[in-house]
């Protein structure tokens, strides 16, 4: 099976995460989110709102729901949900809140009104990887990969998906065709 990543055979959108802008997205990215882990709201909106606005388009998207947060926490009110892009950005909140029952059920109402996004599985996958639904995570993650599986890079470096790490099921889903059985 060829490599997803090969000679220029990108999905419309993403970016090379060798591409000095999208390295550029992921450092700001990742000092907005230590801001946000200190409660320092302000300046991770201001970094957020940079890295929601950058071509780096799967950055650029959990930007926005970091962004939404940011807003939620400086008391800008927040709409009642509607769409399934409403249901996801507050599961997604309640998600980085460490609010696990909410996250679960706002991004299940998301998931019932838009069935088979891979964001909203992946989001589903880490919130019941973090709870300790393993069975549960892991069809989440096996739909997410399939739906899209460039997934399986992001997930290996994603901190919510710790706990699954050792599960040999986890390792053939994020791992497939790479590594020997032994």
């Amino acid at each position: 099976m060829a490599h997803a990543n090969g000679g220029g055979a990108h999905m419309a959108g993403e970016m090379d995460r060798n591409d000095p802008q999208f390295k550029a997205a992921l450092k700001s990215f990742s000092d907005a989110a230590r801001y946000f882990q200190k409660q320092n709201y302000e300046k991770a909106q201001e970094l957020f709102e940079k890295v929601a606005s950058s071509r780096a388009r799967e950055l650029a998207v959990r930007a926005r729901v970091h962004l939404a947060l940011c807003e939620q926490k400086l008391g800008a009110p927040a709409p009642a949900p509607k769409t399934a892009g409403d249901y996801y950005d507050l599961g997604v909140a309640k998600l980085n809140a460490r609010e696990m029952e909410q996250a679960i059920e706002y991004l299940s109402k998301a998931d019932k009104s838009a069935p088979d996004r891979e964001h909203i599985k992946y989001a589903l996958a880490a919130a019941h990887a973090i709870q300790g639904n393993t069975d549960v995570a892991l069809e989440h993650l096996r739909i997410a990969i399939t739906l899209r599986p460039s997934n399986r890079f992001q997930i290996r470096y994603d901190d919510d998906f710790q706990n699954l790490s050792s599960d040999p099921r986890f390792k053939r889903l994020v791992y497939a065709g790479e590594i020997q059985e032994s």
